[in-house]
């Protein structure tokens, strides 16, 4: 399916309207996989709350991919990403909490985790670039202890304007809490910050990286992300350690 971007600047939102309908993906049925050719030499699986939102077949779709991916020891993580246009609070919080059941990683933010879960950070609020780290260790800790994951990683986005955010992240593991450092980012940009931030995070989880170590790539790689038009993080590897690694000047390199 596809959807469109009515682009945002300054105190002007951004606006998305989905058009997703007769989608393969929203007419598919668990008949069209096979899970033993999909997941043959996988290690990951990954998926967000915006696919089960398509429709209940497509929902299936995701618990049996959940279940398959269980079943061969294959790491599965998820990005709550509620979409109110794509469904209501209620629906998203029953698929949403039976498919969470299966999973090892959860990547979600302040909002995400009270519209889906009711749970709510204390002391944030993101429309006047708020944030309460103590509010996001106890957001952190409640959906661990809800559904055993191994690791939580909550964005902390700070909007400042449309064009202006303050960007950063923390990690859980179920013992300690890492935070990453803060950026102001100046957006071009910000459809697939997410989906790159999770990237960054997977890209981590799998190279065996500390975890704070860990969280800074994630959050270095979404910001790189922020600055590019278009879906799609064009960067490196190398410029997301750099970055990561303190080298934030975006001085010329010649």
């Amino acid at each position: 399916g596809i959807y469109f971007l009515e682009k945002g600047a300054s105190q002007r939102p951004s606006k998305v309207i989905y058009d997703r309908a007769g989608s393969s993906i929203a007419a598919a049925t668990t008949a069209d996989f096979d899970w033993d050719k999909i997941f043959d030499g996988a290690d990951w699986f990954h998926f967000t709350g915006i696919t089960p939102a398509l429709g209940d077949n497509v929902a299936a779709i995701c618990l049996e991919a959940c279940k398959a991916a269980k079943k061969r020891n294959i790491t599965i993580s998820c990005d709550l990403n509620y979409r109110n246009k794509l469904w209501s609070k209620e629906k998203a919080g029953k698929v949403m909490g039976e498919l969470c059941e299966y999973v090892d990683v959860c990547i979600a933010n302040e909002e995400d985790a009270h519209d889906v879960f009711g749970i709510k950070a204390a002391g944030t609020d993101v429309t006047a670039g708020k944030v309460n780290h103590e509010g996001y260790k106890d957001v952190a800790k409640q959906l661990v202890d809800r559904f055993h994951f191994s690791k939580v990683a909550i964005t902390l986005r700070g909007s400042i304007s449309a064009n202006d955010n303050n960007w950063a992240a923390m990690l859980y593991d179920g013992k300690d809490y890492y935070f990453s450092k803060n950026y102001l980012i100046h957006i071009v940009d910000r459809v697939g910050g997410g989906d790159s931030f999770g990237a960054g995070l997977i890209y981590s989880c799998l190279n065996d990286y500390a975890p704070q170590d860990t969280i800074e790539f994630a959050v270095a790689a979404s910001c790189l992300k922020h600055s590019i038009e278009g879906d799609f993080n064009m960067v490196s590897v190398d410029e997301v350690k750099k970055l990561a690694g303190g080298d934030a000047s975006g001085r010329v390199q010649r």
